[in-house]
């Protein structure tokens, strides 16, 4: 089974400055989509954005709740994508040639069950006619 690690980065809030993007909704695209390709070069998948909610002081006693938008990715786990090769490559040069017994595609069919027998009743008054 696949084991994954997951990674949580929190959303630009801002664009950064895009040469050639003339609107800021170009300007927000591109600074996520640099976002997602950098950490897609060091093999993590984007899986979601969720929006959480953080509470945070807002002065000495109280307390404000602010909503966050993260980026969540994933990728799986390297030691068990080395330890699935180790696994393969032991079972292959154990050395014993593995015995393959062939199993039964179906069961065997059970014997039919003989029907009820009809027979004809005799001494009737239609049959004395």
């Amino acid at each position: 089974m696949q084991q994954f690690e997951y990674k949580v980065v929190p959303a630009p809030e801002r664009a950064d400055k895009v040469k050639g993007a003339k609107t800021p909704e170009e300007r927000f695209a591109q600074t996520v989509a640099e976002i997602l390709n950098s950490l897609g070069k060091d093999g993590w998948e984007y899986q979601r954005t969720d929006t959480l909610p953080s509470s945070e002081r807002s002065g000495l006693t109280r307390r404000a709740t602010v909503y966050r938008s993260l980026l969540i990715f994933r990728r799986v786990k390297a030691a068990d994508a080395g330890e699935a090769e180790r696994k393969i490559e032991t079972r292959a040069t154990a050395g014993k040639t593995p015995t393959i017994r062939a199993s039964k595609a179906e069961p065997e069919a059970a014997p039919p069950v003989p029907a009820p027998s009809v027979g004809v009743k005799t001494g009737t008054k239609a049959d004395a006619e």
